[in-house]
Formats: C-alpha cells, structure tokens, sequence
C-alpha cells in the first residue's frame, strides 16, 4: 500500500494571494503527516506554478474541472475522501464565493462539495479586511462552523503595515493538527 494512501486526508486550497509563497512552505510540512490534495484558483496560478505542489505533495494538482479523465469528477471523489480543508492563502474573493454558494473553478466547486471541517487562513490588505463585505462574510462562515486562522499584523506586501499577513505556515498547521484530531 502506498504511504500516502494510508494517511489521512487533507485538502490545501491555494488562492490568489501574494502570500502563496507560505501555501508551498505549509504543503511541505502538511505532507510529512497527511496526504496533501492541492487545488489552485486560476489567480493562484499566476503566481505559482502548479508543479511545485505537484513535487511537495507528490500528488496530482487539482486545477481545471474538466481535466479529470475517471468516472467521477476529481472535486467530487477529493472532497469525500478528505477530513479537512483549508485555504492558505484565502482570499476575499474566495471567501465571498464560499458564502454564497458561488462554484466557478475548482476550489470553489470542491469547497461546495466538501462536507468536512473548513479552516481558513485569510491573507489581503487591511482595508480589505476591515470592509463591511468582507466582516459580514466571516461572520455568516463562523455561523456554520469554518474555523478560521489568523490573519496577522505586520508589514504587508503592498507596503501598508496593519493586520492582513497570513499566519506562519507552522501555525497553521498546529490548528490543522487539532482539527484533525477530532476527524
């Protein structure tokens, strides 16, 4: 039996957000304890190739829905295999999508179709996050049960200094490995 077959399961949905670059650091050190499944947005895929989760999670890369050549759509087999999905980065974007049933890529269709435990990890502008949009989203999410994870204060990629950064990739995974305990 293959090693990764006999770990559980974990999504990691990567979304557009400059702090990509700590979805590829969280992928590496989620794929020492589970079998990591990626799904990238499109916007994802400006910013980073697929081929380097493709190499950390030593899994197929779930980009485009109309790819799969099995029976079953990936989005659907992916999320009834796995125990918990999370979005690092998260965007705003992604999340108001999330909230309103919105399923126009991978991500946002798989999420639709997960059933499991939900954990964000938002990443943008301060500005962003502090717009009424933005909070009434989270708030309806944290209504039915998404956990949510940071974000962080510091300097952010846009030159601002305020919260926004996405939390440290070891962060994120000691609350993945706490949900996951509960799986």
């Amino acid at each position: 039996m293959n090693e990764s077959t006999e770990k559980q399961t974990v999504i990691l949905g990567v979304t557009g957000g400059i702090a990509v670059y700590k979805a590829a650091d969280l992928c590496s050190k989620l794929a020492k304890k589970y079998n990591v499944l990626v799904v990238m947005t499109p916007n994802a895929r400006k910013l980073i190739s697929e081929r380097i989760f493709f190499t950390l999670s030593g899994n197929p890369v779930l980009t485009d829905l109309f790819a799969t050549p099995e029976w079953k759509p990936a989005h659907i087999a992916w999320a009834q295999q796995a125990k918990l999905l999370v979005v690092a980065p998260c965007t705003a974007n992604f999340i108001g999508k999330y909230t309103h049933g919105i399923a126009d890529e991978a991500l946002s269709t798989t999420a639709l179709a997960f059933r499991g435990k939900v954990l964000l990890a938002p990443a943008m502008n301060t500005g962003m996050l502090e717009s009424p949009a933005y909070c009434d989203n989270v708030e309806i999410l944290k209504k039915r049960g998404v956990f949510f994870i940071g974000p962080e204060s510091g300097h952010l990629a846009c030159g601002d200094n305020g919260k926004g950064r996405m939390s440290e990739p070891e962060t994120i995974l000691q609350a993945i490995d706490k949900l996951m305990m509960n799986c």
